[in-house]
């Protein structure tokens, strides 16, 4: 029976679990890539006296018709051009600035960055919180399949090492690719585990579960430090913006660049942008982990924001400031937030090979690769081991023997991973009142009732 559950599984996940550990391959190396992207205009002659952050905002701001200021970012050195990000509804723009001409260099939209494409095409294959629940329920079958993945290759007579925890090289192809799959299930499943659960945060339907969860047991906050999905950051933002209130409660934990952007009034005194010439300095003094942003206050009079809105978010800071002085009126750090947040940060800083540096990357590399090795060493024991005229299933027993040491992992895989409950309840009513009326269909499924 669980070698059943295994196999059909595979057979739902391997295409898609292919596409998410090749795209989150890459995604792992963002930092270097857009590095790369930028490098245009991140080695710029700078001679002269430079514009006031004032002047480049007022710039950025006029370069987008119909705009408002959203966060000046610091620019990563003193030959860098300044980044300014600005709204029009719910897009967001960036504008690269030279710092000493004031020439707009570069526009672009924030959702159609290399990085935020990719980004969109691994966590919901472009189509939105449809994609977003798709590679949801594949990514809780993957728990699925690597669960029973590790029962399957528990040894249960061990004379030998081989085949266990290394691959035998001349005992045929059919066992070299059976070694092959197994050994390779084995040395990742630990790391491809914590890549599934902890990229299950950003997923629509877990992300709203777990927010749910969070309300039940007042852990709950005004703002997550991560978004579900693409869509739903389209409502909070307009949530956000029906409610001034809600807005200033909200600052902290506000995300940008996919991880929900920030909706600014339009700012139209001619000193709007004043106070970045105080705040700018006072930012660059604090020494943050870049990118470190600088966001207008939500209502006027209000309190301006210096956040840094690293990927490594134990790194990340938000300060209040007066904008007339600069003077920090208030600090929170990772270590303020609450411990279920400190957590789940951890985990997706983590997930994003962002927590410990290049280390970080080269194992999430390591265990994607795996993942692909494991779906292809998969699809390779199938095409070997294939029938003609039967999908392959390994045969249903009519009367299976269920232990609680069966029972209960499964009853809490259940519990933590809503889709795969639905979809496991959907199976069998199809499988019971569609399937079981299919002769046809369920001997070539290799079905109990076929068999």
């Amino acid at each position: 029976m669980i070698w059943r559950w295994h196999f059909y599984a595979g057979l739902f996940c391997i295409p898609l679990v292919i596409w998410l550990a090749l795209t989150g391959s890459i995604y792992l190396f963002k930092p270097q890539i857009e590095r790369w992207l930028d490098r245009p205009y991140d080695h710029l002659t700078v001679d002269g006296a430079r514009a006031t952050p004032e002047q480049i905002a007022t710039v950025a701001v006029a370069a987008v018709p119909g705009a408002s200021l959203h966060y000046y970012e610091l620019p990563p050195s003193d030959h860098a051009a300044v980044r300014v990000i600005v709204g029009v509804g719910t897009k967001e723009y960036r504008v690269y600035v030279h710092p000493q001409s004031r020439a707009v260099l570069h526009t672009v939209e924030e959702d159609r960055r290399p990085m935020r494409v990719l980004f969109y095409l691994h966590g919901e294959l472009m189509a939105g919180k449809l994609g977003s629940y798709l590679v949801e329920l594949a990514a809780s079958w993957a728990v699925v399949l690597l669960v029973t993945g590790v029962y399957l290759w528990w040894p249960r007579q061990i004379d030998s090492l081989a085949g266990v925890l290394y691959v035998r090289l001349r005992k045929g192809s059919r066992l070299f690719w059976r070694d092959l799959h197994a050994v390779t299930g084995l040395w990742i499943s630990a790391l491809a585990l914590f890549l599934i659960l902890t990229g299950l945060p950003w997923a629509a339907g877990w992300g709203s579960y777990f927010k749910g969860m969070r309300s039940l047991t007042g852990t709950g906050v005004a703002r997550q430090d991560w978004a579900t999905s693409r869509s739903g950051e389209n409502t909070d933002r307009a949530a956000l913006n029906n409610n001034s209130t809600s807005l200033m409660d909200a600052m902290p934990g506000m995300e940008h660049s996919g991880h929900t952007g920030h909706w600014m009034h339009h700012m139209t005194a001619p000193d709007a942008y004043a106070p970045l010439n105080q705040l700018v300095p006072v930012a660059q003094d604090l020494k943050l982990a870049s990118p470190v942003e600088i966001m207008p206050a939500m209502l006027p009079g209000g309190s301006w924001t210096i956040k840094s809105d690293a990927q490594n978010r134990p790194q990340r800071v938000v300060l209040r400031a007066d904008p007339k002085t600069g003077a920090i009126k208030s600090r929170q750090g990772f270590a303020q937030r609450l411990l279920l947040d400190r957590i789940v940060g951890v985990g997706v800083a983590a997930h994003e090979g962002q927590l410990f540096g290049v280390a970080n990357q080269l194992l999430g590399l390591f265990a994607a690769m795996g993942l692909v090795l494991l779906c292809v060493s998969a699809a390779v024991m199938w095409w070997k081991r294939r029938h003609v005229g039967s999908l392959g299933a390994p045969i249903a027993i009519s009367r299976p023997r269920w232990t609680v040491a069966l029972i209960v992992p499964m009853f809490a895989l259940l519990l933590y991973l809503p889709a795969f409950l639905i979809s496991s309840l959907l199976v069998l009513l199809l499988e019971r009142y569609v399937l079981s009326r299919m002769t046809a269909a369920g001997r070539w499924l290799g079905l109990r009732h076929a068999a």
